[in-house]
């Protein structure tokens, strides 16, 4: 599966406290979210605002890009909402990896 993300601004939804991004699977465009409660616990946000969950993201993006390859490849791109509890997931296990390599 290839999976790359165009270089573009993230779009806000105040209504879901949610960004929203694109992922181009095997060349389709995926809208992908992560959530503000994901953005607060991991990334640095400090609240729901705009403000701050764009600054986060973007200080951020390279570990949110790859958090959700690893999403979208464990569900053949079925699944493209990162929450807080998947972040956590997939950053103790890429932890974990790192420490078994010599």
């Amino acid at each position: 599966m290839d999976i790359t993300f165009p270089e573009e601004a993230p779009e806000y939804c105040g209504r879901e406290l949610t960004l929203a991004f694109t992922a181009l699977v095997n060349g389709r465009r995926l809208q992908c979210t992560i959530t503000a409660e994901a953005l607060e616990d991991h990334f640095g946000a400090e609240s729901p605002r705009f403000e701050d969950m764009v600054g986060a993201f973007d200080a951020h993006r390279a570990r949110i890009q790859a958090a959700t390859r690893r999403l979208l490849s464990e569900t053949n791109a079925r699944c493209v909402v990162l929450r807080s509890g998947y972040v956590r997931f997939y950053e103790a296990n890429s932890r974990a990896a790192d420490s078994l390599m010599p």
